[in-house]
């Protein structure tokens, strides 16, 4: 008896493991996994740069939602001659600012004259795992004093901030985004870090007589450990 073939269904690839580039195809014709596939990649960024510029979480959570929704609408548009990550983050920082400008609340800082010095920049990372709740609580008050010192930051030194140490963008990248010079960027950035520093170091400075506390218990434990070991030296 002659076995029938049965035919083997395919499996589709799992979206999250596709590039962008595999992705897109199928974004354009509707196909929801890779639309949830590609706003879950890149959702932190974009989030991250509307923040940088509206300063308001709900906001910039507004932004990002209206970025997606104008960027699927308008995939036909998109060519491939950038990636697919810097048209979303344009589309991002033109929807922030904006609406930054409908509220008249910019300010103009395309002409500073300032001599630019190298500083050395590193990106800020939080794990997403806590040992415990000391630890989470101690990472909570440090993103805290951050993220108000990076959102006292004027606007476009925020932006720049944000793209460069946070996202970990090239300066270069970051100007092209920002469409400013590389120079421009330079200098905005060197300002920024200054400015974080001393936020940092104003806030900061009321804690610093507060540190290595040996006061309390510990010094109770510690007057009662001298007297004992005396008591037994003399004994």
């Amino acid at each position: 008896m002659t076995a029938i073939p049965v035919p083997v269904a395919r499996r589709r690839p799992l979206q999250s493991t596709l590039s962008d580039a595999d992705l897109m195809p199928l974004a354009k014709i509707g196909d929801e996994p890779a639309i949830r596939a590609i706003i879950q990649r890149h959702n932190q960024r974009l989030f991250r740069t509307a923040r940088a510029v509206i300063r308001n979480d709900a906001e910039a959570e507004d932004v990002v939602q209206a970025s997606y929704i104008k960027a699927f609408i308008n995939l036909a548009t998109f060519r491939g001659e950038a990636e697919l990550s810097t048209w979303l983050t344009r589309i991002t920082l033109n929807e922030a600012l904006g609406r930054v400008r409908a509220r008249k609340n910019t300010t103009g800082l395309e002409e500073i004259d300032m001599q630019a010095t190298s500083a050395s920049g590193q990106i800020v990372q939080f794990p997403s795992s806590t040992t415990d709740p000391e630890t989470e609580l101690s990472r909570s008050q440090a993103r805290h004093l951050l993220e108000q010192a990076v959102d006292e930051l004027p606007d476009d030194f925020r932006t720049i901030f944000v793209l460069r140490d946070v996202e970990g963008m090239s300066t270069n990248e970051a100007a092209s985004y920002l469409g400013i010079r590389a120079e421009t960027a330079k200098t905005r950035l060197h300002r920024a870090r200054k400015m974080m520093r001393q936020s940092i170091e104003k806030q900061l400075s009321g804690a610093f007589s507060a540190l290595f506390p040996f006061d309390g218990a510990r010094c109770a434990f510690m007057a009662d450990r001298v007297v004992a070991a005396l008591t037994h030296k003399t004994s």
